[in-house]
């Protein structure tokens, strides 16, 4: 029992500051695009473009962090460190300078900030719940639940702080979030003071801190680089895509033979989650701008009209969403554990690929009932329901299948390579998202909507192919799994056993 509330309170910790982590970045992720088109003049093209490329940067750059949570700074400290940069970050877009160059640090910095605190964050609930499969995945829907709190309101608060304060009031707010985030943490510091990698439990060696801020400095300027040269980002795309598969192989080479089994079960999954999100990605990209030119922005019923959003706010559907649904699929896992017929993580993601398929047909078939090219928002409703439901079956358990199948002691570095993976589907993502670009100046409804219908029919078709490739692996994945949790079996029944001898 105590085991359980001391588990429940340090979770609630990281819980509560990647809430307010998450607040600072979906509210800046809300207008970015918008931003670079209204005031920096941007077609959609580059402003998509420019968006896929951070993107990709942002959920690359913990590979990184991961490694220095684990064997530098440790996962703790590493944390707070990647919030304070954070902040700083969207201290400088709240800043009033709008010089492209400006821009392109201010996003070098958060990219520095996201990579030292995302990895960290989420190995510090898989070390919460080590060994704990039977509530891992329900630990880690609800984690993924704080990412949904923070979003929503967030996502909410920054178009409508924007239409009345203006854009830097509204990364203002971004920055207020990342400084609750650091303040919570060292409020309710004990209840993690046991959990962490080993040099958190060793003095600050200062020297490593010099040489993790003199890396950040090179990232920062790396992405500023990257982010002005298309061919750079193509080239950073590739190479990291090559680089994922050369970690899971490295890693196969090393594990033991009785490790073998979840490593390739971890990676035949995280080539999945990389088809995910390509989805993902349009939220921020193709699914607003597709509001801002063909989306009724008023919700009514029958004739009434209830409340009015702006183009940005629809993003938060996602979110909200999320929020309704992960309680209802954490107590599903849990119960379904218990009474031993727990659905696998390779079933699961099935699901959420043929629920993803159906919220973009939802979308599709929805100009059908256009009305002078415009859409009802009930629309968006039903197809960020369904879009929402098979995130949290794929990217909601991403994490947990990493924690599930790969050894602690590569777990750090692991759920690294995976953000590596995301980051280079968000990339393709913007690329599929200019499949639907508006030509320069054209801001015709009538004109842009069969751009954009045929564009979200074509991603339906491409999850369902997803969903039936997932499907045909369920066989492979159903005996990797098997053969994973006898090995991990005859492992601890080893380690009793020697236990009992040295005693």
């Amino acid at each position: 029992m105590n085991s359980t509330v001391s588990q429940t309170r340090s979770f609630s910790t990281v819980f509560l500051i990647e809430m307010w982590e998450r607040f600072g970045y979906y509210g800046m992720a809300a207008l970015l695009v918008l931003f670079m088109i209204d005031k920096l003049g941007f077609t959609d093209s580059h402003a998509t473009l420019t968006w896929g490329a951070f993107t990709a940067l942002v959920y690359a750059a913990p590979s990184v962090g991961g490694w220095i949570g684990d064997k530098i700074l440790g996962s703790r400290r590493t944390m707070v460190f990647g919030a304070l940069v954070l902040s700083c970050g969207y201290f400088m877009l709240a800043m009033p300078n709008d010089g492209l160059n400006y821009m392109y640090l201010s996003l070098g910095v958060i990219v520095v900030g996201n990579g030292l605190f995302k990895a960290n964050a989420a190995n510090l609930v898989r070390r919460i719940y080590e060994g704990d499969d039977a509530r891992i995945d329900s630990a880690f829907t609800i984690y993924y639940m704080a990412v949904n709190i923070g979003s929503t309101v967030s996502m909410l608060a920054t178009p409508w702080i924007k239409d009345h304060w203006g854009w830097h009031a509204a990364f203002a707010v971004c920055c207020g979030g990342m400084l609750l985030a650091v303040l919570n943490y060292f409020i309710m510091f004990r209840s993690l003071a046991h959990v962490g990698s080993a040099p958190d439990n060793e003095p600050v060696r200062w020297q490593r801190v010099g040489a993790v801020l003199a890396g950040g400095v090179v990232l920062g300027l790396v992405t500023m680089f990257v982010l002005q040269h298309k061919a750079v980002a193509v080239a950073c795309v590739y190479a990291a895509g090559i680089a994922i598969l050369g970690i899971f192989g490295y890693m196969l080479m090393k594990c033991e033979h009785s490790e073998r089994a979840g490593l390739i079960a971890a990676l035949v999954l995280t080539l999945q989650a990389i088809l995910f999100f390509i989805f993902y990605q349009q939220m921020s990209t193709s699914l607003t701008l597709f509001a801002v030119r063909n989306v009724d922005p008023q919700f009514s019923v029958f004739g009434v009209t209830l409340f009015t959003w702006s183009a940005a706010q629809f993003q938060a559907l996602n979110p909200i969403w999320i929020m309704l649904l992960s309680p209802i699929l954490a107590l599903l896992y849990t119960k379904s554990a218990k009474s031993g017929k727990d659905v696998s993580v390779a079933a699961k993601y099935a699901i959420g690929f043929v629920v993803v398929a159906a919220g973009f047909f939802v979308y599709a078939v929805s100009g059908r009932y256009a009305v002078d090219g415009r859409v009802s928002s009930w629309f968006m409703v039903g197809g960020y329901g369904l879009y929402s439901l098979g995130e949290l079956l794929v990217s909601g358990l991403g994490l947990a299948m990493i924690a599930r199948y790969v050894p602690a002691r590569m777990s750090g570095f692991l759920m690294g390579a995976y953000f590596v993976a995301t980051g280079v589907s968000q990339y393709l993502g913007s690329v599929v998202a200019n499949f639907a670009q508006m030509p320069s100046g054209n801001l015709d409804p009538l004109q842009s909507l069969p751009l954009y219908t045929h564009l979200f029919m074509g991603l339906g078709w491409l999850a369902a192919l997803g969903a039936l490739v997932a499907v045909l692996l369920l066989p492979l994945m159903s005996r990797l799994s098997r053969e994973h949790h006898l090995n991990a079996s005859d492992s601890v029944g080893a380690g009793h056993q020697a236990d009992g001898i040295a005693v």
